[in-house]
């Protein structure tokens, strides 16, 4: 049997949608201690799991490899549709899983190509590989999903360093929605104008990644939230406004007035703030809660750190 906790992860954005040079994509993000996913993997007389998207990436997985029938259980999960990385997480630790359970083989990056997930965005990928604070360097436009993205970054986040995570409750059926045509949309995205994915690659180059070497947090935050908030623009006729509904556009502006940076992961309706010590990450989170359950929304809000491991397995 084997067991493999995995972290979600934080995604912060893709700086280059264009590809007039040569590539797409890449992605800044962190991996998060909060809230662990958590497979087991042990033989079986037939395919079985207690999840159907677990199934699925079983299936997925035999289309590449032979390997005996398996059990996958979770047991532990990641909110699914928030933006907290379920099914990319998901998949990869079944089949890094059943890699190790029955010795195939397989270097990781050669399960995720085997999965068809965390390739056209790698920060899943990385999160459970390294850990850490992340930006990788996207795909050639012309080997999309045949390549995993180079990692160009991966910090290890301070230890005083908090993430406060909010995740409305009301948005989540909406948004599922719209994340079940994720592809779709994907496929049919408008370009990027090169000089908004210039403008973003320059944030990131000479205001996001310095600040992180030199432990700035201001600055680094500062160029966070630039850097999605631009990006939210640019995203808006598929979202109600910058980010993904009032909730979280209000959400957004109350994390600003305490925290460093305030941005939406993924397609939301997840956001978070970074704030230095445990202190004012206790104040942030107490005043969140209060402005969800004050506008009738409810939902979760946690204090968490970046996962600076990764995948950790657990017993086998």
């Amino acid at each position: 049997m084997v067991r493999i906790r995995a972290p979600a992860h934080l995604h912060t954005g893709n700086p280059d949608l264009s590809g007039d040079m040569g590539r797409l994509y890449g992605t800044v993000g962190f991996a998060i201690e909060m809230p662990p996913l958590e497979v087991e993997v042990k033989p079986a007389e037939k395919d079985t799991a207690n999840d159907g998207d677990a199934m699925r990436f079983i299936r997925r997985f035999r289309e590449s490899h032979d390997f005996p029938p398996v059990s996958v259980e979770v047991r532990r999960y990641i909110p699914k549709w928030v933006g907290l990385g379920f099914h990319t997480t998901l998949a990869l630790s079944i089949g890094e899983g059943i890699n190790r359970l029955f010795n195939l083989g397989l270097t990781f990056e050669e399960v995720v190509l085997s999965m068809r997930r965390g390739l056209v965005t790698a920060l899943g990928f990385y999160a459970m590989k390294t850990g850490g604070f992340i930006y990788e360097g996207g795909f050639p436009v012309d080997k999309r999903e045949e390549v995993v993205p180079p990692l160009v970054f991966r910090g290890e986040m301070p230890d005083d360093w908090f993430l406060v995570v909010a995740v409305p409750e009301n948005p989540r059926k909406a948004l599922a929605e719209v994340r079940k045509r994720e592809d779709e949309i994907l496929g049919n995205l408008k370009k990027m104008p090169p000089q908004l994915a210039d403008r973003l690659s320059r944030i990131v180059l000479m205001k996001i990644l310095p600040a992180f070497v030199e432990r700035d947090i201001k600055t680094f935050g500062d160029g966070l939230y630039l850097f999605n908030h631009l990006l939210g623009e640019f995203w808006s006729d598929y979202q109600e406004n910058v980010y993904c509904c009032d909730i979280v556009n209000e959400g957004i502006k109350l994390m600003l007035s305490k925290a460093h940076c305030a941005c939406q992961t993924s397609w939301g309706p997840t956001f978070y703030g970074l704030v230095d010590g445990r202190k004012k990450a206790e104040i942030l989170r107490g005043e969140v809660e209060a402005f969800l359950r004050e506008n009738g929304d409810g939902g979760e809000v946690f204090i968490t750190k970046a996962d600076n491991r990764g995948r950790v397995v657990l017993d086998g």
